[in-house]
């Protein structure tokens, strides 16, 4: 796939700068920090560079920077678990502790430049160091969350021909299950205070390491990491970034959706397993030099995000819009907050009425993102736009975003279609490279000269792109994306279940939920509904990541279906949502 190498090309496809702002008394270039340093790429008088790696080309150059006395006193990674336990890294501290982790990743484990390693954590630092530590070693990354089954773990190994996982105490017992099952695993590394047999303790090993690392050379189209992001129908996919979609884009793309400086604290509650973990916790930040402030958060409460945001000096908060609907119960009167100043959304809209409400209690705007595992960030509402209500704002930088038809004709302000990216004649920096293994489904996602991203949408005659719903029939629950085949997969395993149909279901805190509609096998015909009800519920989350699991579930004699046989979801989904 073409890549890009000129930024002329794309002049016109640029949304206008907003106008030059001041933050904490710096300017919003400062001539000695990275982001300035690619100012002649931005402005097209110099192209892409072919070879780039974000730790040795961005974080090395923040530690010099650092070292120098040129960068504010902040630290540039802040972590705390919320017990009275602190952890704080300079970008000196980071280099220094990513090049030992590099050579356990090495030297010990044997890995070399793109192997793959499967990376199982929650929001602990270790994973910050082993992101960074991959980079340096050029060792391709496939992050999941904590919640993934011993199924989901299996599948992930198997499809990735992942040599290295490394995980907690958590998942490792999952992993163990599957682990004889995976030809290509080698290695499993686990994070933890004590040993366990059969694997190598990742932290005693890097302590004891050396920091001698040389940094790999990698071209920009080099892949860095892999997301699984699910489907309608089938497994998840396999979503291929390289160095520049993740690393170099955020030098190309202005400073508009985080618009920080070297003096914010940003903290995203993004889950480890998401690309917007990636892109607000690590590479966009880091590009301006600014700290990011991590909670170990191992249950989202209200509490714990209103004190946090009262005890430290955060300026940016990133979250779900579950977040902000479960803040918004609150009696915020009580809370004052220590520095926050700007905050942002993603995963899936937020409700009207809750960014009133957040407004009117904390005086503060809720900003929307939108975007996808396959191209970061298409849209925001950035610093300083008008906020128009139901709005995700406009196209982001470098993306030329349109509403197009089923044969990918531009539709006109006001009318319906599928929100979609140009990726022809040149493909947008920021996008994946392709479906590893997969080119098919890769092909597929485009229609004419746009990638079609499979969700509705329209635009206003001012720019700004309202998200209608999916196109297809996956669900957003919490900013998690679950495909219904994973949990009709999982139902149909249960010997009650003779067919079922999961479909997404409206829900005040969650904006949707999953909801299965469930045909019984005769000899359950006459069962305690509620109860069985329940059973299928905790057979779900045992079965696959239980965050899946259907919490609202309806049992009906037959399934509407077309003349061919295949159910008709959007039949039910429609009756959920009252659009019958």
């Amino acid at each position: 796939m073409k890549l890009l190498f000129k930024l002329r090309t794309l002049k016109s496809l640029w949304t206008p700068k907003p106008p030059n702002r001041t933050f904490h008394g710096h300017p919003r270039l400062l001539a000695s920090d990275v982001y300035s340093q690619y100012e002649s790429v931005r402005r097209g008088e110099q192209e892409i560079p072919k070879y780039f790696n974000f730790a040795s080309d961005v974080l090395d150059k923040w530690s010099e920077i650092e070292k120098a006395g040129k960068r504010s006193s902040h630290p540039a990674f802040w972590w705390v678990d919320g017990k009275g336990e602190e952890v704080k890294w300079s970008f000196e501290e980071l280099a220094f502790l990513s090049r030992k982790a590099a050579n356990v990743l090495t030297k010990v484990c044997g890995l070399q430049k793109g192997d793959r390693i499967v990376v199982i954590l929650p929001r602990i630092p270790e994973w910050w160091l082993v992101n960074v530590a991959c980079m340096r070693a050029g060792i391709v990354l496939i992050p999941g969350i904590s919640m993934l089954s011993a199924k989901d773990i299996l599948y992930r190994l198997q499809a990735s021909k992942a040599t290295c996982i490394i995980t907690s105490d958590t998942a490792a017992p999952a992993v163990e299950s599957v682990a004889s099952e995976c030809q290509f695993l080698k290695t499993k590394l686990i994070v933890s205070k004590g040993g366990r047999e059969g694997w190598l303790n990742f932290t005693d090993l890097y302590r004891n390491q050396s920091a001698d690392h040389s940094c790999v050379k990698t071209r920009i189209q080099d892949p860095m990491s892999i997301f699984f992001t699910s489907g309608t129908t089938g497994s998840p996919k396999m979503t291929e970034h390289s160095q520049g979609s993740l690393g170099f884009r955020p030098l190309l793309s202005e400073r508009y959706w985080l618009d920080l400086t070297p003096s914010d604290v940003i903290w995203s509650t993004a889950d480890t397993g998401w690309i917007l973990a990636s892109l607000s916790c690590l590479f966009d930040p880091w590009v301006f030099g600014s700290c990011i402030f991590i909670h170990k958060l191992p249950q989202v409460e209200s509490a714990d995000i209103l004190n946090t945001l009262c005890k430290f000096p955060i300026d940016v908060l990133v979250g779900a819009p579950t977040l902000f609907r479960m803040l918004v119960q609150n009696d915020l009167s009580n809370y004052k907050f220590m520095n926050l100043k700007h905050c942002m959304s993603g995963g899936e809209p937020v409700n009207p009425e809750v960014m009133e409400q957040w407004k009117s209690k904390t005086g503060l705007d809720i900003h929307e993102v939108y975007g996808q595992t396959e191209t970061g960030v298409i849209c925001s509402v950035f610093k300083g736009m008008k906020i128009k209500p139901g709005s995700m704002g406009k196209a982001a930088p470098l993306y030329d975003v349109q509403i197009i038809d089923k044969n990918a004709n531009i539709l006109p302000p006001g009318q319906q279609g599928e929100i979609a990216v140009r990726c022809k004649p040149i493909r947008p920096i920021g996008f994946f490279s392709e479906y590893v293994d997969n080119p098919k489904k890769t092909a597929e996602s485009e229609r004419g000269d746009f990638y079609v991203t499979g969700d509705r949408g329209t635009v206003d005659e001012d720019g700004y792109f309202q998200f209608i719903g999916r196109d297809d029939d996956i669900i957003i629950s919490s900013g998690y994306r679950i495909g219904p085949f994973e949990v009709e997969s999982a139902l149909i395993e249960h010997p009650a279940v003779a067919e079922t149909a999961v479909v997404s279901s409206p829900d005040p805190l969650r904006g949707e939920v999953v909801k299965a509609f469930v045909v019984l096998s005769p000899t359950f015909s006459s069962s305690d509904l509620e109860s069985l009800a329940c059973d299928l519920q905790e057979h779900v989350k045992k079965t696959t990541a239980p965050y899946k699991y259907p919490r609202k579930v309806e049992f009906v004699q037959e399934l509407p279906k077309t003349v061919t046989g295949k159910i008709k979801r959007n039949e039910l989904r429609n009756k959920e949502w009252g659009r019958m």
